[in-house]
């Protein structure tokens, strides 16, 4: 597999395989990503890695605190509060691709509410990773997080794998910083499901539309 084909291959995985994936690997995939650029080289990436049981309580304390009707408090707001075009009709598109493909009607409330807890549970994957960077930093080392995480993406490709990345497990960052005995400088930024992938599932054979290069670029000569 080349860049280009990891590139354009890559998909949000949501259903696993019942194989865990190594330790090693997961060291393996972190070792490459580490390569990341970033400014000054200040690499201010901190990874937690998730497997096993550990994996199976934080999933168990991030259900009560949705379940339990536990406010998000994410450490950052990641969408805008306003939706403007055109990304209130990519958003609402994206959520109805993937319920298509999980075959929920758009009026079955329970179906998607379960199909939203699946978030919390990691989708089945048997590894979990959380990046988190140290509250002092500023918006630049986020730019570096984002090339960190894409490099982690794509070089999990590498070995079989595919992932997830998730904003969604980061509305709790209380109760994981809890969980992972983790201090409170540490600002999460998102999840990522890790696994071998299900390749036969519905919900891994659908992909949403990405805009053509001459939508979102300009050229000066």
């Amino acid at each position: 597999m080349n860049v280009e084909e990891a590139i354009v291959g890559r998909c949000s995985c949501r259903a696993y395989l019942e194989r865990e994936v190594p330790r090693e690997t997961i060291e393996k995939i972190l070792d490459t990503a580490r390569w990341s650029p970033s400014g000054a080289n200040l690499q201010p990436w901190k990874v937690a890695v998730v497997q096993g049981e550990a994996k199976e309580r934080l999933s168990r304390a991030l259900l009560r605190a949705f379940e339990g009707g536990e406010k998000a408090a994410p450490d950052y707001p990641y969408y805008p509060k306003a939706w403007p075009e055109p990304y209130k009709s990519r958003r609402f598109e994206c959520g109805m691709a993937l319920y298509r493909a999980l075959e929920i009607e758009r009026d079955d409330k329970a179906r998607r509410l379960e199909a939203w807890k699946d978030n919390y549970r990691f989708f089945g994957a048997p590894a979990a990773l959380f990046f988190f960077v140290e509250r002092v930093m500023e918006q630049g080392a986020w730019i570096d997080m984002g090339m960190f995480i894409q490099n982690v993406m794509l070089a999990a490709r590498h070995h079989g794998l595919e992932s997830c990345p998730q904003a969604s497990v980061a509305d709790y960052p209380e109760v994981v910083r809890r969980e992972l005995e983790l201090e409170k400088d540490l600002v999460l930024l998102c999840g990522l499901s890790l696994g071998y992938p299900d390749a036969g599932h519905p919900v891994n054979n659908y992909r949403t539309d990405r805009e053509p290069v001459e939508g979102f670029t300009r050229w000066y000569d």
